[in-house]
């Protein structure tokens, strides 16, 4: 269908290939993975938008903290389903409610975190595509990987991952 002033009008094919198939993901549906502090879902993969974006749902479990960071060739869009959840951005901390939206652009650090005891729960997009990447690779690491930091480092900056420092304290 395509709209067509105030009415909606059927949209001519020319074959099955022009036909563009849609994605839908389910409830706790896309490649997951459960880290000690967080609980990642790929809704969206780099594959399924050819790289322009990924769409991720991340649910955060108690203690769940992201060390200062930035992104030199990408940008991260937060929005929060489920909080609050606490964010460092524009060098200060700030408490985002269920229905805030964050965009951090290239460039810019940024940490998060949850406040003590609580739970949240966001979706994320990562533009262009490549942070399910690095999940995937990350997901292949043995505990020895995760404390080798040339490793690390190498694998950040494939995934344009520059870690500035712990999770800042508030202030």
């Amino acid at each position: 269908m395509r709209h067509v002033g105030s009415s909606l009008v059927p949209t001519t094919f020319k074959g099955v290939d022009d036909v563009k198939k849609c994605l839908v993901v389910t409830p706790g549906g896309g490649t997951d993975y459960d880290w000690s502090a967080d609980h990642t879902f790929v809704k969206v993969s780099a594959e399924d938008t050819g790289g322009a974006y990924t769409l991720m749902e991340d649910n955060l479990k108690p203690g769940f903290a992201l060390g200062l960071h930035r992104h030199d060739f990408h940008a991260e869009t937060f929005y929060v389903l489920e909080g609050p959840i606490d964010f460092y951005v524009n060098d200060a901390w700030i408490s985002a409610e269920a229905g805030t939206c964050i965009h951090v652009p290239p460039g810019a650090p940024h940490a998060c975190r949850l406040p003590a005891g609580a739970t949240g729960r966001m979706l994320m997009i990562y533009q262009p595509a490549g942070f399910d990447g690095y999940l995937a690779e990350l997901a292949t690491f043995s505990a020895s990987d995760f404390e080798n930091p040339a490793k690390m480092k190498a694998l950040n900056a494939k995934y344009d991952l520059v870690e500035l420092g712990p999770t800042p304290d508030a202030g």
